[in-house]
């Protein structure tokens, strides 16, 4: 396939997973990366977390082969932590650090990171620099549209990040405000595109191959970036790549299939974080893996009651069973 070029790395132009923190771990990216993600990023690590040594924010940076190409990305409010933090990760050879600019969550905006820095472009580009001048690899941003409708500044951000010395922007087509409801605007990441010359990466309601082939030709995107349209559907890459190569899409797994990945994904949260942890996590994975099937609904209310491996197991059997 075509691939574009991000301060020499090289990503295929299909679809990439974005960060999604608490969503997108190791064992959800891997899931993606078998299905054909093109380009993944970490969950959100903590400037501040890691330049006080933090265990649980170092966790966060471990990288997998497998998962390459692949970046680290940080938060946080303050050029002097984002620039240390930024050196602290080149131990751990990321292919390129990202910043967030794009988190909604509370907590992480009422500290002035994540989308509140849209509110602070001039802040977002010192921060930038920052990182730039110590990273080891390309720095790219993760921005949103603005901070709500009547500050609609992507282009002046992404503008700011590009003179930063950014060599990419993702462009989430919603502002904070909307956190993940209404429409994505990709006209927004249109305007962003024809603004910079750095390549532009483009988020926000693809879901399948039509969808992301309708974003590269409506908004000139370099790369289309998949979110909450993977949730409990890690194939949706392969579905991408293929309708892309050939205008046509696979068939859907089937009811065996989808219980078959849905346990290889608890079998590697297990393995990365323990059979109690694991699992207790893998309950909503489960919920988004069974949407729209025959017993789902009885099943998501009782998935609290999953507590083990091959209680996960006989939940599927239930699943399988409901839907001969």
């Amino acid at each position: 396939m075509e691939s574009i070029v991000i301060g020499g790395v090289k990503i295929e132009k299909s679809a990439a997973l974005a960060p999604m923190a608490s969503v997108a771990d190791k064992s959800y990216r891997l899931m993606c990366k078998e299905f054909g993600a093109a380009y993944m990023v970490s969950e959100m690590i903590s400037s501040k977390g890691l330049c006080y040594g933090d265990k649980k924010t170092a966790v966060l940076c471990e990288i997998e082969q497998e998962e390459l190409p692949y970046a680290l990305q940080l938060f946080g409010e303050e050029p002097e932590f984002m620039g240390k933090a930024a050196y602290l990760l080149n131990r751990f050879s990321p292919d390129i650090i990202d910043i967030n600019m794009g988190c909604p969550v509370p907590k992480i905006v009422s500290n002035g990171s994540g989308s509140a820095l849209m509110k602070d472009p001039v802040r977002a580009g010192k921060i930038i620099e920052a990182a730039v001048k110590n990273a080891d690899c390309p720095v790219t941003v993760k921005i949103r549209s603005g901070w709500d409708k009547d500050s609609i500044n992507a282009v002046e951000t992404a503008k700011i990040a590009e003179q930063a010395g950014a060599a990419a922007v993702t462009v989430h087509a919603r502002t904070r405000t909307q956190f993940y409801s209404g429409k994505a605007d990709w006209d927004i990441i249109k305007q962003v595109k024809q603004a910079v010359s750095i390549p532009v990466i483009g988020n926000g309601d693809v879901t399948d191959g039509k969808s992301a082939e309708a974003m590269y030709e409506e908004t000139g995107c370099d790369l289309v970036m998949i979110g909450r349209g993977s949730y409990g559907r890690p194939w949706v890459f392969k579905n991408v790549r293929e309708y892309l190569q050939n205008g046509t899409a696979p068939d859907e797994p089937t009811v065996g299939e989808r219980m078959e990945i849905m346990l290889k994904h608890a079998e590697l949260l297990c393995r990365y974080k323990g059979e109690e942890r694991g699992i207790k996590e893998m309950r909503h994975n489960f919920a988004w893996y069974i949407k729209g099937l025959n017993g789902a609904s009885k099943l998501r209310g009782a998935s609290g009651e999953i507590f083990t491996f091959d209680d996960l197991k006989k939940a599927a059997d239930i699943i399988l069973e409901t839907n001969a």
